[in-house]
């Protein structure tokens, strides 16, 4: 059982992990966004959290000088990282810090106060390793959306699964309208000393099968402490995903139904 000795004397710092090459939507750190690159979007509102030094880790040069001008120090990566956990433990390695944000660089939309609530369990669990967010599902069609990721968690709000099915799947109608699913956020903080031993941990059969590496942590026995909120997110990973922010941000609005 995990301790829940209060502390408040932790400290942080956020990571970004940024990659020129995407198979998707190549270059997509440097597109534009309401006429500023999506990394410095991302930088700004990893900015506003105010909870410590936000380091960008990239391998491409063009995307360090936006950051850095965005406000953010950098981290020059090897380009060979399989995910940006990876490129984020490389970027840590020498920074003296408690706990590592790992906030996405094609999140332009991350609301700061997102990232302030990611950390709130280690202020009173010491023991600890992992944390993340999730918000109640929205939208019915989000249920058997794969896009859409699903999280169980357990009486101490730990996550139990991550799924891209439909969980807890419902097999009667009152269950269908009492469930309460909810869509995690993929926004993750660590101890950093666990972020750096995370890579020696072997994947597993369900990881490879979801395509969701959190549930390395889950196969290994660490647990992930889920903080439930009225999170909104948008993980540009197109760029119709971008005409949809950039509508949102014209509109002055964070509200998707997306991850």
């Amino acid at each position: 059982m995990f301790s829940t000795t209060p502390n408040n004397a932790l400290s942080y710092a956020i990571g970004i992990p940024a990659r020129f090459e995407s198979t998707r939507f190549p270059g997509k750190p440097l597109a534009l966004l309401a006429g500023t690159p999506m990394i410095a979007h991302v930088v700004q509102r990893a900015l506003e959290a105010d909870l410590g030094q936000v380091i960008v880790a990239t391998d491409h040069q063009g995307i360090a000088d936006v950051a850095k001008d965005a406000g953010a120090s950098i981290a020059m990566t090897r380009a060979d990282h399989q995910s940006g956990t990876a490129r984020l433990a490389e970027a840590m390695s020498d920074i003296d810090v408690d706990v590592v944000i790992n906030v996405q660089g094609d999140e332009p939309l991350i609301e700061p106060q997102a990232i302030r609530d990611v950390v709130i369990p280690f202020t009173h669990q010491v023991d600890l390793q992992m944390a993340t967010l999730a918000h109640p599902i929205r939208q019915a069609a989000d249920l058997d959306d794969p896009n859409v990721v699903k999280v169980v968690c357990n009486a101490v709000g730990h996550a139990m699964y991550f799924s891209r099915a439909s969980i807890p799947y419902p097999r009667s109608q009152d269950a269908l309208t009492q469930t309460n699913t909810l869509q995690h956020v993929g926004l993750y903080a660590y101890r950093k000393d666990f972020l750096l031993q995370y890579n020696s941990l072997a994947p597993c059969q369900a990881e490879h099968s979801e395509q969701l590496e959190q549930l390395r942590v889950l196969y290994h026995g660490y647990p992930i402490a889920v903080t439930v909120g009225n999170y909104h997110c948008l993980g540009v990973d197109t760029p119709e995903d971008m005409q949809r922010a950039e509508l949102l941000l014209k509109q002055n609005k964070t509200s998707i139904h997306k991850q």
